[in-house]
């Protein structure tokens, strides 16, 4: 019996085919949008492109991991025990600077409303729908798997700078479907990937202390369900979160916990724990 090859590169190949995978479902939710088609239908096949990063890894995964389960893969990720303590900090943090920008936005608002949601059954449809349409569909491939592998060869830190970096860029096609042009562009260009990193240095952090993906998609989810809460100018809101985020990063890369960013000898524990 023929052994199965080992791929060569895999992170490059899994945010190429993860690109190649995004880019046609996410050509299709334009057309249904286009088109007129009723919500639940965008919704639906808006919460699919989302998971273009995990049909991905789940393509390559024979080739980057030969004789292994995705299955089990899939489950070693959540094998730990959660670590109240690690959940509560990171839903506070996040939760102050919501409050933050709230405060910030309230005081500069001329709206009617300062949130986007009317009734507590859209709120919670609008939570839901968030999860499926990033974080459960983004964080196996691109935190459970690209950031995993990478930390193999590179501190955690260095490892988060680089794939938060493609997880940014990966979300380039909807950066043209904003409306916004030149410099405004240029600014929610900016701003987007400055949050993005720093909040992928924050999952880092934070997933490194308790090693359970559910951490990351907490984080994820919170992100994503706080800036689409808030009534206010698109730019200004990434922007504030780019700022608050990015503050947030560097006091966790000054501090350090346990060494969960960098440091030879904590690094070389959890790489190894990693593996």
């Amino acid at each position: 019996m023929s052994r199965e090859k080992k791929l060569k590169k895999p992170i490059a190949s899994f945010i190429l085919l993860t690109n190649i995978i995004f880019l046609p479902l996410f050509l299709l939710v334009g057309a249904i949008r286009i088109f007129g088609f009723p919500t639940w239908v965008f919704d639906v096949v808006h919460c699919i492109s989302a998971w273009s990063s995990t049909f991905a890894f789940a393509i390559l995964f024979k080739k980057i991991y030969p004789g292994q389960s995705f299955t089990q893969f899939v489950k070693e990720k959540f094998k730990h025990k959660l670590k109240f303590s690690v959940i509560l900090t990171a839903i506070m943090i996040q939760a102050f600077i919501f409050l933050m920008i709230l405060f910030i936005v309230s005081n500069n608002s001329e709206v009617d409303s300062i949130f986007t949601i009317s009734s507590w059954g859209m709120l919670i449809y609008f939570f839901f729908k968030n999860l499926l349409a990033g974080p459960l569909g983004e964080e196996i491939g691109w935190r459970g798997f690209a950031q995993i592998e990478l930390q193999k060869k590179h501190s955690p830190l260095k490892a988060s700078i680089i794939i938060g970096f493609w997880w940014g860029l990966w979300h380039l096609p909807i950066w043209f479907t904003t409306g916004f042009m030149g410099i405004d562009l240029i600014k929610y260009i900016l701003f987007f990937m400055i949050a993005i990193i720093s909040t992928k240095i924050v999952m880092t952090a934070f997933y490194n202390l308790n090693q359970n993906l559910i951490i990351p998609i907490i984080i994820h989810q919170f992100f994503n369900f706080f800036i689409g809460l808030i009534n206010g100018n698109l730019i200004d809101l990434i922007m504030y979160n780019a700022i608050f985020y990015l503050v947030v990063a560097v006091l966790i890369i000054v501090i350090n916990p346990k060494k969960v960013l960098y440091g030879k000898e904590d690094a070389s524990v959890i790489n190894c724990n990693f593996q």
